[in-house]
């Protein structure tokens, strides 16, 4: 478009009026859409000749904590409060050990996905994080997603799970 063209027309491009319009016309996210996502905190699992240390025992609330902010923040589910359901769990049985009883448990807390995880220490150097999701109706499992890290520190695990929610739960590149 010419410069004398440009003057000629009668609307001129304001991207600021653009960027209004688009967010006015752009379909607001129904909620129902949203699965209802049950998450069970980390469990460790120590393979390595050392005992479970308490900074060890912190960095799995660490990484609780970080899963589910990166899940809420992607707007992609609704997380259920899993609180009154893991007390009762942990106290019988390691939920990774109990023959699908998270399913059971999410179903009871009205959700549509479980997920879970663990850490396995194989050594102080080495550890794996490991997420685990089932469809709750079918209890098929939808997702088994693992990481290795090198280093037992807070930095390490907090990327080590960011990296699974980045690249395998969420999908992005």
């Amino acid at each position: 478009m010419t410069r004398s063209a440009h003057r000629s027309c009668r609307f001129r491009f304001r991207p600021g009026l653009v960027l209004f319009l688009g967010l006015c016309i752009l379909p607001a996210r129904s909620e129902a859409n949203v699965p209802r996502l049950a998450v069970f905190d980390f469990e460790m699992i120590n393979t390595s000749l050392e005992p479970t240390r308490p900074d060890e025992e912190r960095r799995l609330r660490l990484i609780d904590d970080e899963l589910r902010n990166l899940l809420r923040r992607s707007g992609r589910f609704d997380l259920v409060d899993t609180a009154a359901a893991e007390t009762r769990a942990t106290k019988d049985v390691e939920l990774r050990n109990c023959n699908g009883c998270e399913v059971d448990l999410a179903r009871n807390l009205g959700a549509d996905e479980v997920m879970t995880g663990t850490v396995q220490k194989v050594s102080n150097l080495i550890l794996n994080i490991n997420l685990y999701v089932r469809d709750v109706p079918s209890g098929a499992r939808r997702l088994v997603a693992s990481v290795d890290i090198r280093g037992n520190t807070d930095e390490m695990w907090l990327h080590g799970v960011r990296y699974l929610v980045r690249h395998r739960v969420l999908g992005e590149e």
